[in-house]
């Protein structure tokens, strides 16, 4: 029976969950760049607030031995006698929406150094179809020396991690799972099967499962488009959107979503990774570009909105006081990669409000870092000409928002979640 000792390449949002999953049944080495992230977690935090710290201590040891259990570690040797390398490093996009795929060279640089014959390397990460076998595999073979599907071998897993949804853990995700051979495919996916409760899906090849995973999230991201755009006609049409979905959901096939921000590590992305290759094969994708128009417009259209609605109550928008509740990509949770806030309140700022950001859960210093702006964990005390319900996260929906806003206040509800005391929803 084959001894099976993992190391998860990457201990963010999407690693550190599998990797203390696969530390109760499996010896698990985590390793992460970080030394900052590392020391945390070898004490039991997790600052993205996936994993609680009783959780993540049970699983916790002290050495990277071949115990069962769960070793963090930045030191690359502590890796070496792994079998198999499951990689869930970010893959983002540029400023000019390219993917950006440097986090996945440099992961694979690392395991590549330490490949051994026999091995799998599995990647979570979204990408377009072709970029395990046509980008990823290459660099394996280079750094190790070892070759593709005879000495080595490699599988895709894509990730399905929701960032702060206590209900939909990563076991309880059904896992779709893929090998470079029908072995190796059946080899993988008896590995998560054995640890996921919800089950596996194998498909049928490594181009399949990435063509899967990036058409998940396109696919929300269109349907979220289509209501955008109804807002928008909605709002020059003097009706409630909400109002409207609300009816048109009475009908059992109708989909349920809702107008607002896309940001996020997904849905904000994964469209233009599936359009970079379209392109590159000599497709012009149309639809899934107009959804990412439609949707990247919506920071600045938010903006304008929330100004006119100043005007409209003679309220002096140069220099007006705003609280803007929430900065992070989605409620009750740390996570502020992409977050589209950010496009709100620079348009905001650009027609010269001056804005207070209120998150309780965003990390002020991660904010300052990637954003260069300034935001307090402590509901202020002044009081604000306008407030901008940007995030829904729990501490706001019951909020008392008299002693927050002057008396010709107003209060705009991006979310659409305030019932009451608001003067406009998106």
């Amino acid at each position: 029976m084959e001894t099976i000792k993992i190391a998860i390449i990457g201990l963010g949002y999407v690693g550190l969950p599998l990797a203390r999953l696969f530390a109760t049944k499996y010896p698990v080495v985590g390793f992460d760049i970080s030394t900052k992230r590392i020391s945390e977690l070898q004490q039991g935090k997790d600052v993205t607030l996936e994993v609680e710290e009783p959780l993540l201590k049970s699983v916790l040891k002290d050495t990277a031995n071949d115990d069962i259990g769960l070793y963090c570690s930045t030191n690359i040797d502590d890796i070496k006698n792994c079998n198999y390398y499951i990689v869930t490093v970010p893959t983002p996009v540029h400023k000019n929406n390219k993917p950006d795929l440097s986090f996945l060279y440099r992961s694979s640089d690392t395991v590549g150094s330490v490949l051994k014959k026999g091995d799998i390397v599995i990647y979570e990460s979204t990408v377009y179809p072709g970029v395990t076998e046509d980008e990823c595999v290459p660099i394996l073979e280079k750094i190790s020396g070892l070759v593709f599907n005879k000495d080595f071998f490699a599988g895709y897993s894509p990730e399905r991690i929701n960032p702060g949804d206590k209900e939909h853990t990563v076991e309880k995700i059904l896992k779709v799972t893929s090998g470079s051979t029908p072995e190796i495919g059946k080899k993988v996916n008896a590995l998560y099967a054995s640890v996921i409760t919800a089950g596996t899906h194998l498909a049928p090849s490594i181009k399949v499962a990435e063509a899967a995973k990036v058409i998940e999230n396109s696919q929300r991201d269109i349907n979220i488009a289509f209501v955008n755009e109804l807002a928008k006609i909605f709002n020059l049409l003097d009706i409630d959107t909400h109002a409207v979905l609300e009816a048109a959901g009475t009908k059992w096939n109708f989909l349920p979503f809702k107008p607002g921000l896309v940001g996020g590590h997904c849905i904000g992305v994964d469209p233009y990774y599936l359009a970079q290759k379209a392109q590159e094969v000599g497709y012009h994708p149309e639809i899934i570009l107009a959804g990412r128009r439609v949707n990247d417009s919506m920071g600045q259209y938010i903006a304008s909105e929330v100004v006119k609605m100043m005007l409209k109550n003679d309220i002096k928008v140069n220099g007006a006081k705003l609280l803007m509740l929430g900065i992070t990509f989605k409620e009750n949770c740390p996570d502020v990669r992409n977050t589209k806030i950010v496009d709100v309140i620079k348009h905001l700022k650009d027609y010269g409000l001056d804005i207070t950001i209120y998150d309780p859960w965003a990390n002020p210093l991660e904010v300052q870092n990637e954003y260069h702006l300034t935001t307090t964990s402590q509901l202020p005390k002044n009081q604000f000409d306008t407030i901008v319900l940007g995030v829904a996260h729990k501490e706001f929906l019951n909020m008392d928002f008299k002693d927050l806003l002057n008396a010709k206040g107003l209060i705009y509800d991006v979310k659409g979640i305030l019932k009451e005391n608001t003067n406009k929803r998106l």
